[in-house]
């Protein structure tokens, strides 16, 4: 990370509209049309895979033995359209949302973290349903969305850590240095909610040069990376001037188990806090103005460290971060658009031209690789390669930088 960050909040995934729960004009759904859900420890049985646009009701059943939650996402299988959490065993909830035509998944997570069980395609048809509803409200639910969306991706985390972790410490640097960039990108979507809490992003994301200017020790992400990728005798940290060998050497065993264990504990830290009260409570306070200033504070994070190569200094996974980064920020601004949409033209086409910055960002990125497949390494991007992105985060955070004001207006 850089020390010039912007605290803000952020989240999620996608590009189709999202869908706010209860803020669309619509009949609701009598109890007899409700689909009906069964969670099981290794399932998730939906009795339909498809229904009408409009408002929709999912009649959980927790039929297993960990407290289980059903989520409907969008087509890109990350953005969260809908959840309801915290279903006991032999306990039931019903999830309504208002759902507009497009593909979407069902997944239920018994122990509410991992990647769930039983992801299953469901289509809706009909007619696009135009939003009506109290202002105040719609906001609210994009409010409550980002707040489902961080806690999934921090859910996602912890056993993705856990694995990253146990690779670290016995050794396997090999399956370590593949699960790096993955395990990040979690982290990097919601990466301003740990930032907004003292000193747990700096345990958890501090590069080796921030972390000795500021004196504190130096653990997390980026103290196991450099052991991952042991740098040459005669290389140079990021600051372009000390030695990378200066007041460091490779981890011993027992290091290792303790840089390890203290990730784990703060990944730990972060899921308990997301989960709290105290994290709705804070994301309540900030309302939309929050999440759009999460969307801008996500494409900083990018200007300031992914785009120079300084972030993933060792192992060169820079663009993996960078993807992640511009996936919250392009989530945490689909939040909000209808709202700046709203606004007159002007806000129409302030929507537009965001909405181009994006696709074009997204574009160049896919030119290099993906999430997935993974990206090449910073030192195979040539000068013109840099310059371009340069160019279009520059147009896109012109725009992006009028969000706020306008959904606020």
């Amino acid at each position: 990370m850089n020390t010039s960050r912007l605290v803000g909040a952020a989240a999620a995934l996608g590009v189709v509209t999202v869908v706010l729960a209860g803020c669309v004009a619509k009949a609701d759904v009598a109890a007899s049309d409700a689909l009906t859900v069964t969670s099981t420890a290794d399932g998730c049985a939906v009795s339909g895979s498809s229904a009408t646009s409009g408002t929709l009701a999912f009649d959980v059943t927790n039929s297993g033995d960990e407290v289980t939650e059903f989520y409907l996402l969008a087509d890109d299988g990350l953005r969260i359209v809908g959840e309801v959490e915290n279903i006991a065993p032999g306990a039931s909830r019903t999830l309504t949302v208002v759902a507009q035509p497009g593909d979407y998944f069902t997944l239920c997570k018994p122990g509410m973290i991992g990647d769930g069980v039983g992801r299953a395609g469901f289509s809706v048809s009909g007619d696009t349903v135009a939003i009506d509803g109290p202002d105040a409200e719609q906001k609210q639910q994009a409010v409550d969305l980002y707040a489902a969306f961080v806690k999934d991706q921090v859910g996602q985390l912890v056993p993705a850590v856990d694995a990253f972790v146990a690779a670290y410490e016995s050794g396997d640097d090999a399956a370590a240095q593949a699960q790096f960039p993955q395990v990040r990108a979690f982290y990097e979507r919601i990466e301003p909610v740990a930032e907004a809490l003292g000193d747990l992003d700096p345990r958890i994301d501090y590069r080796e040069v921030d972390a000795v200017a500021e004196g504190l020790d130096w653990t997390g992400f980026h103290r196991i990376e450099k052991d991952l990728w042991v740098p040459a005798q005669d290389a140079l940290n990021a600051d372009g001037e000390t030695p990378a060998w200066q007041d460091w050497a490779p981890s011993t065993a027992e290091e290792r188990a303790s840089y390890g264990d203290q990730l784990i504990t703060d990944v730990q830290e972060l899921y308990d806090y997301v989960h709290s009260a105290e994290f709705q409570t804070a994301l309540d306070a900030q309302g939309v103005a929050g999440i759009s200033n999460g969307a801008i504070a996500l494409l900083d994070e990018v200007a300031t460290g992914k785009i120079s190569g300084e972030e993933d200094w060792w192992s060169g996974t820079d663009l993996s971060d960078f993807a992640a980064n511009v996936e919250g920020s392009k989530m945490a601004f689909s939040l909000v658009s209808d709202f700046a949409a709203s606004k007159g033209d002007e806000g129409a086409t302030l929507v537009d031209e965001i909405d181009a910055g994006y696709a074009d960002l997204e574009a160049s990125l896919a030119a290099h690789g993906s999430l997935t497949d993974g990206f090449v390494g910073y030192s195979q991007l040539t000068e013109a390669d840099k310059r371009e992105f340069t160019d279009l985060i520059n147009a896109l955070a012109e725009p992006l930088s009028q969000l706020t004001v306008t959904v606020l207006e």
